[in-house]
């Protein structure tokens, strides 16, 4: 299997794995959304609580050429972590939430 296909298959695997892990209170619903065309992959919370109405990106992964850009990320301990544990290279992360010129301070891909 090349990398693409290795890589897509590892964010839809994250992607539906946090899906299942929804809050026991209230009426959240996780929504996995893997748009393999595009290659976004993204966890959005969605539903009622008791301040209101929620709607909120949990994370947002993509595949920009061979590699893996994490948008946004409001995980503990975060799936630039996972993504470590699954093999991927940290080289082929792009850690997109910080600033461009930020990015030299991580030890993540800076582009």
């Amino acid at each position: 299997m090349n990398k693409l296909a290795r890589y897509r298959n590892v964010l839809q695997a994250i992607v539906h794995q946090h899906a299942q892990f929804t809050p026991s209170y209230e009426k959240i619903e996780a929504l996995a959304i893997c748009d393999i065309p595009s290659d976004n992959y993204l966890l959005i919370d969605t539903g009622w609580d008791n301040t209101g109405r929620v709607h909120a990106v949990v994370f947002h992964l993509r595949l920009v050429g061979d590699k893996i850009w994490l948008e946004v990320d409001g995980t503990t301990p975060g799936t630039a972590q996972e993504l470590l544990e699954r093999g991927v290279d940290k080289n082929d992360l792009v850690l997109g939430f910080y600033r461009p010129e930020r990015r030299k301070i991580v030890d993540f891909s800076l582009v």
